[in-house]
């Protein structure tokens, strides 16, 4: 398995822009599962030029004997969520950039020493975009004979997340400080809290050859689950939180990142 800090490289040459389709919390095979949403999802993505995905993790809902999910709510067994995921996403294999499990896919780790998720990516043979705890993709788009300013190199890092908190303000906080571990990182992407929200810090660089301080933007994007509320949540007394899948456009004629849902 490769290391966690081993870069995923991409240039798109041909591009004046790329879009990305962030995708975590899928949960298949919980009996709250969007069903619908997400296969009409998969089919649309299929038919949509320069648009990639990355896989944030708890794809698959994977209940274990030890795990708070019941495994007699679940709509199908682990080996079939993990079947079918695979099925789905193979159409969609050469958009996928990276993939990360969630805590969902590490409870067979614990338990059995398995990772569905690494499997899935296997039986996909992009082996090479999996990363056991966090992917850091750099991204060139446009043409390699621009000036850096015309084709943009944007580096993404995505991990599935971890820690609760009912209100959004916590997964915000946690989520930032997490995101200020990086350096010369454009984007944090995130998962597992089920609260889609985008935010916008910055931090200060100081330039101590050239005697400069600036400041550099980054944008914190934590991702949509594909669940309808109740079940754990409701029993929780958890918020239900809405589904709002994002769109990410990187844009390939200068440095910008617009993020919508």
């Amino acid at each position: 398995m490769l290391s966690d800090f081993s870069l995923i490289t991409y240039s798109f040459p041909a591009n004046n822009d790329l879009t990305i389709l962030p995708i975590s919390d899928v949960h298949l095979g919980a009996a709250e599962h969007l069903t619908a949403e997400w296969k009409q999802f998969c089919d649309k993505i299929y038919n949509l030029p320069n648009t990639y995905v990355i896989l944030g993790g708890d794809m698959i809902n994977n209940a274990t004997r030890s795990s708070v999910s019941n495994i007699f709510d679940e709509t199908m067994r682990p080996f079939e969520q993990k079947k079918r995921m695979t099925e789905m996403l193979k159409p969609l294999k050469d958009k996928i950039l990276c993939a990360v499990p969630g805590n969902h896919e590490k409870r067979s780790g614990k338990d059995a020493d398995d990772d569905p998720m690494a499997d899935i990516m296997c039986k996909l043979d992009l082996e090479d975009k999996y990363r056991e705890n966090l992917a850091i993709i750099k991204i060139q788009v446009g043409s390699i004979s621009g000036n850096g300013y015309k084709n943009p190199t944007y580096v993404i890092a995505v991990t599935h997340g971890s820690g609760g908190g009912i209100l959004t303000g916590a997964s915000v906080n946690r989520g930032e400080r997490f995101s200020y571990i990086f350096d010369g990182v454009d984007c944090v992407i995130m998962g597992h809290n089920h609260k889609p929200f985008v935010t916008q810090p910055e931090k200060i660089k100081v330039d101590p050859f050239n005697n400069k301080v600036t400041f550099k933007p980054f944008k914190l994007i934590s991702m949509s689950s594909w669940l309808a509320y109740g079940g754990y949540a409701l029993q929780k007394m958890l918020l239900p939180s809405s589904y709002a899948a994002q769109t990410i456009c990187l844009s390939g004629s200068h440095k910008d990142i617009k993020v919508t849902m």
